[in-house]
């Protein structure tokens, strides 16, 4: 009869593991290692994106006006003392229609030598282009305007037409400023339409030279 072996030296075997109803905790699980860098990306583009967008909205320098201002008086500018010396007494002005935009200035000044029935008008036109070159034009639209004789010594270009001994025109361009000068014969009639005064429309051949003299001096005058 086999019988059941005896416990030598009193060795006692350990319980067994009770199994739980609710799994112990997990350790915390580690970032991944990829994450800080993708929303590293996200922020440097999104900074960078918005460096770019407010280097985009810097406004781009424009042409060097040379010296000639964005604004101003055309009447006081103008002194005119050389054709003074020839039309006569400098007796009324007045200024023209003003456009002051952010690509173009434009001002104008009409004023009348000798006497209000029977005078002289010179009227002055200043342009300052703040955006485009006017050169490549410039010539071209002088010609449309019939002014064919070049001027040396004024400006990069000057031309000038002395209206068939009647007047003259002369424009010129310097770097972005245009300006133009303009002497005509004016006279004022009766109520019978007869024109005051008896010695007709004078001869104003050579006027190209004090008016070469008076734009000079003007644009001496608007660089001051």
């Amino acid at each position: 009869m086999i019988s059941e072996p005896e416990l030598v030296g009193g060795v006692e075997f350990e319980a067994p593991e009770v199994l739980a109803d609710t799994p112990p905790p997990r350790p915390p699980r580690a970032r991944r290692p990829w994450s800080w860098a993708l929303g590293g990306a996200v922020l440097a583009s999104a900074v960078w994106g918005g460096g770019l967008y407010a280097h985009g909205q810097q406004e781009e320098p424009g042409p060097d006006p040379g010296g000639y201002p964005s604004k101003v008086a055309p009447c006081p500018a103008a002194k005119l003392k050389a054709l003074g010396g020839i039309l006569g007494t400098r007796v009324r002005e007045g200024v023209g229609p003003e456009v002051d935009e952010p690509s173009l200035y434009r001002t104008s000044c009409e004023i009348t030598f000798g006497s209000e029935e029977a005078g002289y008008g010179v009227s002055v036109e200043y342009t300052l282009h703040k955006v485009t070159d006017p050169g490549p034009e410039f010539a071209a639209l002088a010609k449309e305007h019939d002014l064919v004789t070049p001027i040396d010594g004024l400006g990069e270009a000057a031309f000038f037409d002395d209206r068939g001994g009647g007047g003259g025109e002369l424009r010129v361009l310097d770097g972005q400023a245009e300006i133009g000068l303009t002497v005509s014969y004016q006279y004022s009639t009766d109520e019978n339409g007869k024109p005051f005064g008896d010695s007709g429309p004078p001869d104003l051949s050579g006027i190209d030279v004090p008016m070469t003299q008076d734009l000079l001096a003007l644009m001496a005058a608007l660089k001051k």
